[in-house]
């Protein structure tokens, strides 16, 4: 596809070949402009000036990568599953281009080994290998283009790490799976968050608890409250799945919560006696409904008077 065997010549000459070498072994084909994906490498707590005194770093690269990866895989995608709807299409794209699998795949083909970034910023930054990825697809695109994106993805990334089929069956969103199966099963299920602080490279980190009919059903951490939420999600799938001691206790606090809403239900239903007050009105309200009605009397008794 591409000329490697030219680019392999001419790079026998180079003092920088390693370089090159070594993003072959990534890629599949020789960077032309070495640069480019060196930046893709940069994170932003290490940025460089340019000559024109702008700072350089992989967020911008960032950006584009995230829209031609989003681009490249659904083209896989639709072609890869003809006749699927265009909402499974979104989901299966989806499931590839989310962070999580993102930071797993620079992980696999050894990204997160030539990230460079400073020691106060952490390397389990849940953020920083994912971002590189992306980084890493833009610079591919402005050195090589949309030919060379795609086939980075559909033959050295999809090809080797990621089974289509099985990922398009995979069940990602925890959180929106838990709240499907208790709005059909009728149960009350709440977030909760727990505590919010720092890991050791000062990354802001979250707990989050999932409550199902008030019992704990999991607890999950992340680096961000959404993350956290989907990880409790998870555990409580578990345990519902698994532990038929807590799918006991949650059945019976189900139970006792409806029985609860039954029994206030008839109590409001049962007419009140004539002299009876409402319940739902406090003692000012009442004083003040006594007042109207003697006004109102007074009235009609003047009103009696003045025409008998």
């Amino acid at each position: 596809m591409f000329s490697n065997i030219k680019d392999r010549i001419r790079l026998l000459f180079r003092k920088d070949r390693e370089s090159y070498f070594r993003f072959y072994k990534m890629l599949g084909f020789y960077p032309k402009d070495i640069s480019i994906y060196e930046q893709a490498l940069l994170h932003k707590s290490l940025s460089v000036k340019s000559e024109k005194g702008r700072l350089l770093n992989n967020e911008r690269l960032e950006f584009l990568g995230d829209a031609i990866l989003d681009a490249v895989v659904a083209d896989i995608v639709y072609k890869r599953f003809e006749g699927k709807r265009e909402g499974f299409l979104t989901n299966t794209r989806s499931k590839i281009v989310q962070r999580e699998t993102l930071n797993r795949l620079a992980i696999e083909i050894g990204l997160d080994k030539l990230i460079k970034y400073t020691a106060r910023q952490s390397s389990h930054n849940s953020y920083m290998c994912g971002n590189a990825f992306e980084a890493l697809v833009g610079a591919i695109y402005l050195d090589r283009g949309y030919r060379a994106c795609k086939y980075f993805m559909e033959h050295r990334i999809i090809g080797s790490y990621i089974n289509l089929e099985k990922i398009s069956r995979k069940e990602v969103n925890f959180k929106s799976k838990l709240i499907e199966w208790s709005q059909k099963n009728r149960f009350e299920v709440t977030f909760e968050l727990i505590t919010q602080s720092h890991d050791q490279g000062y990354n802001p980190t979250f707990e989050s608890e999932v409550l199902v009919e008030g019992i704990s059903g999991g607890k999950g951490t992340g680096y961000s409250k959404k993350e956290s939420q989907q990880m409790a999600a998870h555990v409580a799938l578990g345990k519902i799945k698994n532990d038929s001691g807590f799918i006991e206790c949650i059945f019976a606090a189900k139970a006792a919560r409806e029985l609860s809403q039954e029994e206030v239900t008839v109590s409001d239903s049962k007419p009140s006696d004539s002299g009876a007050v409402t319940p739902d009105l406090s003692l000012e309200e009442i004083k003040k409904t006594d007042v109207v009605e003697q006004i109102i009397s007074e009235a009609e008794e003047k009103a009696f008077k003045e025409n008998a």
